[in-house]
């Protein structure tokens, strides 16, 4: 009998690089994970990491793999890779990395910006969009890296995303994928390629046309792997490298999430709230939908950027007791945080969290800070982590009402996926916040499912998306919202978490003003 194909999917997030073999029906069939640092920070604010650092963890993760799996290396058709979003990278004309890469979690700004033509300016002026146009002038990379590090930006080459950056070294090619291309960049994201040359981001931002990598649609051959990779990863030298889309994409496609009445929240460092859709729908007016992990489709993203990140800090900041014991189990930290679920009642007796932990451009603004209210002489640890995991619950269910609205499709299931929905009790609470059954994915991995269905396709495994995500998806525990606690979750979510952000924001632009953080350029 022949043995059946299996697909390698190469996952470098934030916090781990991750190989992993999936066959044509979905099922991860052999995994291998190294945990890395996600960044180092010289400076506050700063979020940075060396580029080869993620190559070298990329390989060490590989050659584990093989190492524990040495039969299964002869089945791998095809490979493809999905990464963390918005980290960029600067190479020389030798395409060697010219600084660390920048951490999409980086904060530097500059004032010192291009400035646009007037007949550019005046009609973004007039839709009310000029602090929006503003902010992406000074949070782009590429125009603060010119203005703090002009010698460095002179011999910049090629200005490459995380993806496709490794995609090189991968194969030797300087191409990335349409669904990779979430950032600070002249994309023209309607159309799934680089702006017209018209466009006014090209004199918005320093970056130029000759920097930027050929880009392909997912599911398309970016090229094969090397002979220099083969040696670094030991994956077989010649296998093709298919084009996925970057991991929240992946994610959705992986979770099974197709079309705009299944909404795919994603409770990973960064929390997200996405529906797939055929059209472009701005999630917010002029804010772009991203291109989907499928050629021709789109997805629009409600963000919540430091989400989960939030258990990470809560872990770091209160919790020491847990991971002394879950050291010592040898268990990760988090698994024993559900207790802290389990003594606190939904609600959290009136803790309630608002998670901007980070400043945003509108939606939240730049003047976004967090805030806890409601603190009494009952409150614990277990009430203000509860208050967090509800917290970013209000906040997408917020998003997924906003995305109703503008896709004029009513969600009507949720597939919940990232580290957070391995917990019964976060799939309990979100079933209950958003009054809607929440589904887990059958496997955890959806981000690489994702990136395998692009190869499945690709190597004709499956005819079509539709059939590949139809084998390939399916549903695993299911948790239905409990009517006990809908009225409170619904007076709750209405009467305050709805009303926090307005009534706060005049607050949090006189702090700005007065301590200088958020720090306004």
């Amino acid at each position: 009998m022949t043995e059946t194909p299996l697909l390698l999917a190469l996952d470098q997030g934030t916090q781990s690089a991750r190989a992993m073999l999936f066959d044509a029906q979905g099922e991860l069939v052999a995994k291998s994970q190294r945990h890395i640092e996600p960044y180092v920070s010289a400076q506050p604010g700063w979020a940075e990491q060396d580029a080869n650092y993620f190559w070298e963890e990329l390989g060490q993760a590989c050659q584990a793999l093989w190492s524990a799996h040495p039969d299964l290396k002869s089945r791998v058709v095809a490979v493809s890779l999905t990464t963390q979003r918005a980290s960029v990278v600067c190479l020389d004309r030798t395409r060697r990395p010219l600084r660390p890469a920048v951490i999409w979690l980086d904060q530097r700004r500059t004032a010192d910006y291009p400035d646009l033509p007037w007949w550019m300016a005046a009609p973004v002026n007039l839709l009310g969009q000029k602090e929006t146009l503003r902010q992406f002038r000074s949070k782009a990379e590429c125009n603060w890296l010119a203005v703090d590090e002009p010698e460095m930006w002179a011999k910049t080459r090629h200005f490459l995303l995380l993806s496709g950056y490794l995609n090189y070294r991968l194969t030797g090619e300087v191409k990335d994928c349409t669904a990779s291309q979430v950032g600070y960049l002249p994309y023209d994201y309607k159309r799934h390629q680089w702006a017209a040359a018209h466009d006014f981001k090209w004199k918005a931002l320093r970056v130029t046309r000759e920097q930027l990598p050929e880009l392909v649609s997912p599911g398309e051959i970016l090229g094969e792997v090397t002979a220099a990779a083969s040696r670094h990863t030991g994956i077989p030298k010649g296998l093709p490298v298919v084009a996925s889309g970057a991991d929240k994409a992946c994610e959705v496609l992986g979770a099974g999430a197709f079309s705009p009445e299944v909404g795919n929240l994603s409770y990973g460092t960064t929390a997200t709230f996405n529906t797939c859709n055929a059209r472009f729908v701005e999630p917010i007016p002029f804010v772009p939908a991203y291109g989907a992990a499928v050629p021709g489709r789109y997805n629009s993203e409600i963000i919540v950027q430091r989400g989960y990140w939030m258990v990470n800090w809560f872990k770091r900041e209160f919790a020491q007791p847990e991971v002394a014991q879950a050291d010592a189990l040898g268990v990760a930290p988090e698994t024993l945080f559900d207790a802290f679920l389990d003594e606190s009642p939904p609600g959290a007796m009136g803790l309630m969290l608002q998670p901007f932990w980070n400043p945003g451009v509108r939606i939240p603004g730049p003047e976004a800070k967090g805030a806890i209210i409601g603190f009494g002489d009952v409150h614990t640890r277990a009430h203000l982590y509860r208050a967090i995991i509800e917290g970013i619950a209000y906040a997408l269910r917020e998003g997924k009402e906003r995305l109703e609205k503008r896709n004029k499709v009513p969600v009507t299931t949720l597939k919940v996926s990232g580290g957070g929905s391995q917990s019964d009790a976060i799939m309990q609470i979100t079933a209950d916040i958003f009054g809607l059954p929440a589904e887990r994915p059958h496997t955890t991995e959806t981000s690489g499912l994702g990136a395998a269905i692009n190869a499945a396709v690709a190597m004709k495994l499956h005819p079509d998306y539709t059939t590949a995500v139809a084998a390939m998806t399916r549903t695993g525990d299911r948790f239905e919202p409990r009517a006990e606690y809908a009225g409170t979750y619904d007076a709750l979510y209405g009467q305050v978490y709805r009303r926090l952000y307005d009534r706060l924001s005049p607050l949090y632009r006189s702090i700005r003003q007065i301590t200088g953080y958020p720090r306004r350029f």
